[in-house]
């Protein structure tokens, strides 16, 4: 109710039932201020009167025009332009039609744009266009502030691919301490804490089980639906890949326990709400970042904890298995059992037998 004496909202619904603002995504796209539109628009598609649009995606949209805008140099324009609609954009869609967009991956577009723009005026400063670049900016450009410059990387590789600059080297990431994996120890004794301490919120616990045991990263987490989950009474699935992964007692018991604790949350009431991990925002998951945060403060780390759980599961059973049941790609199942220690080739279908 106090939403509602907001005179911007006000004004906005008056502007609907008036007709002065059309009905319409496209109506609602030129009204301000975004946050109350955007909260608006939400209550929209979840009642039905508009249809659904992903809501990160359309956020993103508003911000890449408005970034564009402020580009002075013609040619810089027209590069970001071009990379951001044709590959962030087909990225971003197809993602988000097979579930919501998270606002990590919208941030992670931004910051690519971000960057390329500066790596594009840090160019023009050195007499130099993209077309013109060499070794030498490439290198340049990375030996300071890598770690923030590093998004960048992905226009320049867009660039060469597509024939806008050389092709050039570029350094490769390097994997600090904050990301490393858990031993395996650390990592089941965490584990067995989550699973046991009953004081630590029920929430947080379901989903360091997916972290720590199927090595689910949280913007996958987020995006799982209460249909998901798959209790005939004995067992208890999740659909994470293909085929359901069963869960082990407890956590089948967590699950179970969780499953009904969620119906009670008021930001899962809606008609709409059917993700396992329900948002404050009508129809929206959980925020990633806020799951994250979630995991921290129960002594879980998120990045280190998935790499540790998938690089044991790979030693365990043969990595195209276990890369489709969990729902990884197969390139990055390579990467991970390389990393392990082990080849590809190793685990190839219909080669599973001992010697």
């Amino acid at each position: 109710m106090i939403w509602l004496r907001n005179p911007n909202v006000v004004r906005l619904l008056q502007g609907l039932a008036t007709g002065s603002i059309p009905p319409t995504h496209e109506g609602l796209h030129q009204e301000t201020p975004w946050r109350t539109v955007a909260h608006l628009r939400d209550l929209l598609m979840d009642s039905g009167v508009l249809p659904r649009l992903d809501r990160q995606l359309m956020l993103y949209q508003r911000w890449l025009n408005e970034r564009l805008a402020v580009i002075e140099d013609p040619e810089h324009r027209r590069h970001l332009q071009h990379f951001a609609t044709w590959h962030q954009m087909r990225r971003l869609r197809g993602k988000a039609e097979k579930g919501p967009l998270g606002r990590s991956q919208t941030n992670q577009a931004k910051q690519e744009i971000t960057q390329a723009g500066a790596f594009l005026a840090w160019l023009a400063d050195r007499g130099s266009t993209i077309k013109d670049c060499r070794q030498a900016d490439v290198d340049a450009w990375h030996t300071e502030k890598l770690a923030t410059r590093r998004p960048a990387q992905t226009f320049l590789r867009w660039c060469m691919k597509t024939s806008r600059m050389p092709l050039l080297s570029l350094p490769p990431q390097v994997i600090n301490q904050d990301q490393a994996p858990l031993h395996q120890h650390r990592r089941l004794a965490i584990l067995r804490r989550t699973l046991n301490d009953d004081s630590l919120p029920l929430r947080a616990r379901v989903a360091a089980a997916l972290v720590l045991l199927y090595a689910q990263p949280v913007t996958r987490i987020v995006r799982l639906t209460v249909d998901d989950v798959i209790d005939d009474g004995a067992t208890v699935t999740v659909r994470l890949g293909d085929p359901p992964s069963p869960l082990p007692e407890p956590i089948a018991d967590l699950m179970r326990a969780y499953a009904q604790s969620r119906q009670h949350l008021p930001y899962a009431s809606s008609r709409s709400s059917q993700w396992l991990f329900p948002g404050r925002q009508p129809g929206q998951p959980m925020n990633p970042v806020s799951l994250q945060v979630h995991l921290r403060e129960i002594g879980v780390p998120p990045q280190r904890g998935r790499t540790s759980a998938i690089r044991q599961l790979v030693f365990q059973a043969p990595a195209p298995v276990i890369a489709k049941a969990l729902g990884y790609h197969d390139k990055t199942a390579t990467r991970l059992v390389t990393e392990a220690g082990g080849t590809w080739s190793r685990y190839a279908p219909g080669d599973h037998t001992q010697s």
